[in-house]
């Protein structure tokens, strides 16, 4: 590791572009194997500084994060930072198509800032099905002091990372979509790393907030607290209208804020997740406990909804964004009015399961990714050629084929994305260094005539949203963030077999205020091995 030396480029190549005075926060992960039962059975997890989940990133509005990863696992590795924007840098969103894997034995040092976010996100690893394993953690953005939130602030908060397991070693799980055939159901599912035995303590009469992300692979879950409503408050980063809830549902790479207020008599209550649009139901349960208090948890688990699609979309919809709120800067969310804005494209994203090669695959429009052995933001940088194609992306393949795809974008411009699930599967979609409005749901088909349904008023913004089973999903989306953005499916067996896509966004005026330079760090693989990097003058 190159130690101070390493410290002290990286300031160096942060002053060119990161006010001096906005914070900076030093961390150093080492990511290792580990030994651990989630399910009941020893197996291989993956650790950070031998945490299971990782370590909890707790930051604040524009803070300057230097974190050191250091990868001493036998295989290629990365982090991915699942709803930071990376504002003009997306060098730095560790993703194959713009970073090359760090490789065991060495380390990468990610240098990012929180601009002008708050709320609830998470990281975990982007390479080779390593998710499967761990690495995984949550990452909370609060609001700088001068900003106030809509809300009291809460006596504490806890953050609950939900998702589904596998008993099976991430490699086996691996071995398996390689060799052509499907993922099969989880096994189980974990809260924090466990399947029971966790709780959250805290005093009658106060308020709390749970800060909850579905971290899993595949499967849709139900949250709800036995005898207890819910505040929503925000949703990945934006200020909700604050509605209570019995349970919520919470797709995969989705994260809620919510309020409970500990205002029942003092004993343990059940906090229940169950899986939901899964062919086998799983749950998972902690302890809601009052301090002091003697009496157990009793009495049967709260249950989730009877009805999917129709309960579900009817909730999703009741999402709303705050307008009156602040945002993190000291301008209400509805200061921008996005209902009024000309749309300067439509793009029509639609999923399918093909099979290609006698492999299964999964594909959009038509094309389902490979990872190229040179990032595509590396090749674009440095002009080689042969990498990815664009172009024929919007007008789709009849043939499902093997492709790096990347749709072209320009800087400004206002699009819509309408999200089409022909399958009998629940969809969930992310993209990377941006977020959307989501202005509308229904069933297939869609047709050019649903934008009188939508929500061009006070939609909620988030960065990753769920399509229904024979159903779409249509967002609006500025393209206000220079750079190679992942657009990918965070069900991510379908993600790892070629559901993805990249967004390239571009403008011929090339200057420091649109994007940052590749950084003086960059890890150089493929093509773009042995060339020098050359930084624009500022």
């Amino acid at each position: 590791m190159r130690g101070l030396q390493l410290v002290q480029l990286i300031l160096v190549c942060l002053s060119i572009f990161v006010k001096a005075e906005d914070p900076y926060k030093f961390f150093t992960w080492t990511v290792t194997y580990g030994k651990l039962a989630p399910l009941g059975v020893s197996q291989q997890v993956i650790l950070i500084n031998g945490q299971f989940p990782g370590p909890t990133l707790d930051v604040v509005t524009n803070d300057n994060l230097i974190i050191n990863v250091i990868n001493m696992l036998d295989e290629p590795f990365l982090l991915t930072w699942n709803g930071i924007k990376q504002r003009k840098n997306s060098w730095q969103d560790g993703v194959l198509g713009t970073n090359c894997p760090i490789l065991p034995k060495s380390n990468y040092t990610y240098k990012m800032q929180t601009k002008d976010q708050i709320g609830t996100y998470s990281y975990f690893p982007s390479t080779a099905f390593h998710k499967a394993a761990g690495g995984f953690g949550g990452i909370n953005v609060y609001a700088r002091p001068r900003i106030p939130v809509p809300y009291a602030l809460p006596a504490a908060d806890f953050t609950l990372l939900i998702g589904d397991w596998y008993r099976s070693n991430h490699k086996v799980l691996r071995k398996w979509m390689d060799s052509g055939k499907a993922l099969a159901s989880p096994d189980g599912l974990l809260l924090n790393g466990r399947q029971t035995n966790s709780f959250f303590s805290g005093d009658r009469g106060k308020t709390y907030m749970f800060r909850i992300t579905n971290i899993g692979l595949s499967t849709s879950i139900n949250f709800r607290i036995q005898g207890h409503k819910m505040k929503l408050v925000e949703c990945e980063g934006a200020h909700t209208i604050q509605s209570f809830y019995d349970s919520l549902d919470i797709h995969v790479g989705q994260s809620f804020s919510v309020l409970v207020t500990f205002d029942q008599p003092p004993k343990d209550y059940h906090i229940v997740a169950s899986t939901r649009f899964a062919p086998v139901n799983f749950t998972t349960t902690s302890v809601l406990r009052y301090k002091n208090s003697k009496p157990g948890v009793s009495g049967p688990l709260p249950r989730a909804p009877a009805l999917l699609t129709h309960w579900s979309m009817k909730q999703a919809r009741t999402f709303r964004r705050n307008l009156t709120a602040n945002a993190a800067r000291p301008n209400p969310q509805g200061s921008y009015h996005y209902g009024q804005i000309k749309i300067s494209r439509r793009i029509i994203l639609s999923n399918s399961a093909p099979i290609i090669n006698r492999k299964q695959r999964y594909a959009v429009n038509g094309f389902s990714y490979i990872n190229p052995q040179t990032p595509l933001k590396l090749a674009d940088y440095f002009n080689i050629t042969g990498v990815f194609t664009t172009g024929a992306f919007e007008k789709g393949s009849k043939r499902p084929t093997l492709a790096t795809s990347v749709l072209k974008g320009s800087l400004h411009e206002f699009v819509e994305i309408v999200f089409q699930n022909n399958e009998n599967e629940i969809q969930s979609w992310h993209i990377d260094g941006n977020d959307f409005w989501v202005v509308g749901f229904g069933t297939m088909p869609w047709n050019a005539g649903k934008p009188k349904t939508y929500n061009l008023v006070d939609a909620v913004t988030r960065h990753t949203v769920q399509v229904y089973p024979n159903s779409w999903t249509v967002i609006l989306m500025s393209v206000e963030n220079q750079g190679m953005w992942n657009i990918r499916s965070a069900n991510w067996a379908r993600q790892y077999l070629g559901q993805q896509l990249y967004f390239r966004v571009w403008t011929e005026v090339q200057s420091f205020r649109n994007e940052y330079d590749i950084p003086l760090n960059a890890v150089l693989c493929g093509k773009a091995a042995g060339r020098k990097i050359k930084p624009r003058q500022a």
